[in-house]
């Protein structure tokens, strides 16, 4: 699929947009002023892949703790700031590497281009946030409802601000729970701009019912080819923020990263425990980050034909299991000793590749 073009910016040392992977990224639901607990969660999302991390900056003591975190991470921290313009100065002044603003809601035009000052002497890049909850009430009133329309022109407001300024560092985000209206919103202003894009479906939910709507959300957009970097919004550990958009790239053949594990849907023919086979493979798998495709098969008939193409797998039977690499079978091995046959040669393939 043909990436949309953007021109790339760059916050620390990673570029988002223009031939750049898609940047994966999350943000702490931590207390950013207690600074223990949020190092501490955002080494738990360097250990996953995560690429960037956003912190909330509600007030000075949040501003504050900026320095310290800065020094213990080692990916690029983004400031999220709400209507005190002097809270997202003090954020670029501590060290933040990125902004995420909504320019409409942090006071005039003078605000705005105090924030904006702040930002080109520091070098600091600004996300435009529009969120489809919380447009501006004149452009409300003006397209009677939340439409696609009615948040591209928030955006294009906003952009116009900082480009008043001659502020070129930006990235966009138009947000909505409705992935319809996310999904066209961002189609519209594709069309209208070539800043790099933030894309997400926000307030998805749960982790079941927020992983389907950010991978359809995000997923149709990225086979649009539209999206630079993404956020996967999961009410609950944000670590599972970053496996799922993994899995979403893994699936459109965008990024490659741990293991992508393929196991059948069980039918009639299946005599072993998949479930529980399978469950403890990912489960022992979790922190491979090699890029690396497994399959757990449910059956000897044709699993290692269905799943060829996986690096490794394993298909059960009555008793007896097959091991398998891209679909040669290597050896039978007893069911009770299927799962550790296949993680030790896993093991043994990340030492012969230098990867463990």
């Amino acid at each position: 699929m043909e990436r949309r073009k953007t021109r790339p910016i760059s916050i620390g040392k990673v570029t988002i947009g223009g031939n750049a992977p898609i940047v994966v990224q999350s943000m702490t639901n931590t207390d950013t002023r207690d600074v223990e607990t949020t190092v501490k969660q955002i080494k738990q999302l360097e250990t996953a892949g995560c690429e960037l991390v956003r912190v909330a900056v509600p007030d000075t003591e949040a501003a504050a703790a900026i320095p310290e975190i800065k020094k213990r991470i080692n990916i690029p921290l983004i400031g999220d700031i709400h209507f005190d313009y002097r809270l997202a100065i003090q954020a670029i002044k501590n060290g933040v590497d990125g902004l995420r603003i909504n320019p409409g809601n942090i006071g005039g035009k003078k605000r705005v281009q105090a924030v904006v000052k702040a930002a080109r002497d520091y070098g600091v890049p600004i996300r435009i946030g529009v969120n489809a909850g919380s447009l501006e009430r004149d452009i409300l009133e003006k397209h009677g409802a939340i439409t696609p329309e009615a948040m591209v022109e928030s955006a294009l407001k906003h952009i116009h601000l900082l480009e008043e300024e001659g502020f070129y560092d930006i990235k966009i985000s138009l947000k909505a729970s409705h992935v319809p209206l996310m999904v066209e919103a961002y189609r519209l202003l594709a069309r209208q701009v070539d800043y790099p894009f933030h894309v997400g479906v926000t307030e998805a939910g749960t982790f079941l019912r927020g992983t389907v709507k950010s991978a359809v959300g995000i997923g149709i957009l990225l086979a649009e080819g539209i999206g630079d970097t993404i956020r996967v919004s999961l009410t609950g550990d944000p670590v599972q923020e970053v496996r799922v958009a993994y899995e979403i790239l893994k699936s459109l053949d965008l990024r490659r990263r741990g293991v992508e594990l393929i196991s059948c849907p069980t039918c009639g023919r299946c005599e072993i425990d998949l479930v529980s086979i399978t469950e403890k493979v990912e489960e022992k798998l979790e922190m491979v980050d090699k890029p690396l495709q497994v399959a757990v098969m449910g059956c000897v008939v044709n699993g290692p034909g269905e799943a060829r193409h996986a690096d490794i797998g394993i298909a059960g039977g009555r008793g007896v299991g097959l091991l398998f690499k891209k679909g040669k079978i290597v050896k039978k091995v007893p069911e009770a000793q299927l799962v550790d046959a296949l993680l030790k040669e896993i093991d043994n393939m990340l030492v012969e590749e230098g990867t463990k």
